[in-house]
């Protein structure tokens, strides 16, 4: 019986510990506004990409 619980002890700390990361890394991209820098990022790259291409309709 105290193995059961040393083994179940041992799961519970690796999954707390594994929220903990999670929440940390969420927080910090939170804190840091990360995923907007992202984005503006991604889409500046896509602009240049696509301000490159020949337009496709002509009149």
């Amino acid at each position: 019986m105290g193995k059961f619980f040393k083994i179940l002890f041992h799961i519970i700390l690796k999954i707390c510990v594994i929220l903990s990361i999670a929440v940390g890394a969420l927080f910090v991209v939170y804190f840091w506004n990360l995923d907007q820098k992202l984005l503006g990022w991604a889409y500046t790259m896509v602009n240049r990409i696509f301000d490159r291409k020949k337009q496709d309709i002509k009149f």
